[in-house]
């Protein structure tokens, strides 16, 4: 369930009200009157199952309340009420499966943000994954895929393509860029460093490396593996199931990708600086691809539900 908490002009609270009362899916209505002071006006509560969400959500936002007034919306853990579980019975589909499309574009806008809290993770990841290929070590290549920061900017170019958000999509793409050369740079730096005080070699890099050397030689599995990761943290961030977002980030080789690419770059070693970056653009592309498709397929599948029930009301 969700909690909806309204600021409402007096003007619109009615119209409000009657939304929310024909919105399947809801119950708890509560109505404040004049109990708002900034902005003026009423104040209304009501819990609404998280499926029929969405739809709600889109109701406000067409009375203008966003503008007028304040849409605060909270995930409900616990709710003992035989109310609320009539609301989510009646609600269409499964509570796992529902999309708030504004809530997935406001957190992926905030994690497609180039900050420096971004730029750092990508950087220290990057760096930890250079040290995990030229020691040929997969315990740091996993780390460094779980430290990356990465799949908030290519979450955010899919959600900007499938919601035609022109702005979200040039803030992910600046972010994944920028953060991507940044941590690159700063990495071929490290590196430089590490082989003046003898801990990293030319001979560890272009040595046999049976743990680490996928990251700079792509092919269709790496294409594969990055199209079924992006479906899946794509379903993650919409179901609010983030804790898959962990095994989607050690399943990808973007973060490793780049790592060897720079320290590759610094030896002067161009085969492994361009199998590495293709490495990279080919789980990229598949991420994004994957993201987009499944976005396009949520949102199919819930318009025709919505049809459906509205068809049979």
């Amino acid at each position: 369930m969700l909690h909806l908490r309204l600021i409402t002009p007096s003007e619109t609270t009615e119209d409000v009200v009657r939304l929310i009362e024909d919105t399947v899916g809801t119950t708890h209505l509560v109505v404040l009157t004049g109990a708002a002071r900034n902005p003026d006006g009423d104040v209304v509560l009501c819990d609404v199952a998280r499926e029929a969400g969405d739809g709600l959500l889109t109701g406000l936002q067409r009375l203008g309340l966003d503008d007028s007034g304040s849409i605060a919306v909270e995930n409900i853990d616990l709710s003992l009420s035989t109310r609320a579980d009539k609301a989510e019975a009646e609600a269409p589909g499964e509570a796992a499966d529902a999309v708030l499309w504004e809530h997935l574009t406001d957190a992926t806008h905030e994690e497609s943000t180039l900050s420096v809290t971004y730029l750092a993770f990508i950087t220290l990841a990057t760096m930890i994954a250079a040290c995990g290929v030229v020691l040929d070590n997969a315990i740091l290549i996993v780390g460094a895929m779980a430290v990356g920061p990465e799949f908030g900017p290519l979450a955010g170019i899919s959600t900007a393509m499938v919601q035609r958000r022109p702005r979200l999509a040039l803030r992910s793409m600046i972010a994944l860029l920028v953060g991507f050369a940044v941590a690159m740079t700063v990495t071929v730096g490290f590196s430089f460093f590490m082989d003046a005080v003898g801990l990293f070699t030319k001979e560890q890099l272009e040595g046999d490396r049976p743990q680490t050397g996928f990251v700079y030689a792509p092919d269709w599995f790496s294409f594969v593996v990055a199209v079924l990761a992006g479906a899946a943290g794509t379903l993650s961030l919409t179901s609010a199931k983030s804790g898959a977002l962990v095994g989607v980030a050690i399943s990808v080789t973007t973060v490793p990708a780049a790592a060897n690419a720079a320290v590759a770059l610094s030896y002067g070693d161009t085969r492994q600086t361009w199998g590495s970056t293709e490495q990279l653009l080919l789980n990229l592309l598949g991420i994004i691809l994957a993201g987009t498709l499944t976005l396009l397929a949520q949102k199919w599948f819930w318009s025709t539900r919505r049809t459906g029930r509205t068809s049979t009301s």
